[in-house]
């Protein structure tokens, strides 16, 4: 399937690195102006895809992370991107992407769930009522976190284009999306040993509350592996590129800096 991507570009398009921003489930390439606007990355070309079927672009053939990771490799490839960065849904993507082999570059992931574990109680609720209620959860659930977007320090004007963002989402496309993400979440027994495998410098970013987190065992196997680096944001922090983009900016330069 052809993809017409929605892309947000920044910096110079002959810029030394090309890093891919890929948003979190519901959201936009929008969603990473914060990110995109730190003077700490004005010399990169900063590229951010919103994910097909996601804030109201074209719905993909097949909603399944490989996929996802399939197509967005071949963006990667097509851009010229050194590091992927993802967020969330997005972070799973990119995970995979790496895990697969089809990319073989530093990735960032922000507020990654490698295991249903990770995953609150309520959200995987909400998605297996998807199997009795139709789509009717999954507006629920965008509605959820659109109303969330009230808490990011950015003026009035801006959290109404965030919220906007989760009201483009069709239900029924996002309750597919869903669907296949918590899928995923189950596919793999040991996801920590399997992101070390891919052998790529990678970052894993949380924050102390409010993103999610790792489970003991998946935090261990992340220290143990030698190219992977832990980073926890102080504090409770949902939206990690919205409520910390200085703080993303930074462990994006370190990635960047990786690249040979």
């Amino acid at each position: 399937m052809e993809i017409d991507w929605e892309l947000r570009e920044a910096g110079p398009p002959e810029a030394e690195h090309t890093v891919l921003l890929l948003p979190g489930g519901m959201c936009s390439a929008g969603s990473y102006a914060e990110v995109m606007a730190e003077p700490a990355l004005a010399g990169m070309r900063l590229v951010a895809a919103t994910l097909p079927g996601h804030a109201g672009a074209p719905p993909p053939d097949d909603y399944s992370i490989e996929n996802y990771a399939r197509l967005t490799a071949e963006l990667a490839r097509e851009i010229g991107a050194d590091v992927v960065v993802g967020f969330s849904m997005g972070a799973s993507v990119a995970l995979e992407m790496v895990a697969s082999g089809d990319f073989a570059g530093p990735v960032v992931l922000t507020g990654i769930s490698l295991s249903a574990k990770d995953e609150a109680a309520f959200f995987r609720a909400i998605v297996r009522l998807g199997s009795v209620l139709g789509s009717l959860p999954a507006a629920v659930l965008a509605k959820g976190a659109a109303s969330m977007v009230k808490r990011i320090p950015v003026p009035g004007e801006r959290q109404s284009e965030l919220r906007e963002d989760f009201r483009k989402n069709v239900p029924q496309h996002h309750r597919q999306g869903l669907r296949e993400y918590v899928q995923w979440l189950h596919r793999h027994e040991r996801p920590a040993e399997r992101l070390c495998g891919a052998g790529v410098p990678t970052w894993v970013v949380h924050a102390e509350k409010g993103d999610g987190g790792l489970t003991d065992e998946e935090r261990s196997a992340l220290e143990a592996c030698p190219h992977a680096h832990l980073v926890t944001i102080p504090g409770s922090v949902f939206f990690l590129p919205n409520e910390v983009p200085e703080r993303v900016a930074d462990v994006i330069i370190e990635a960047v800096g990786q690249t040979g």
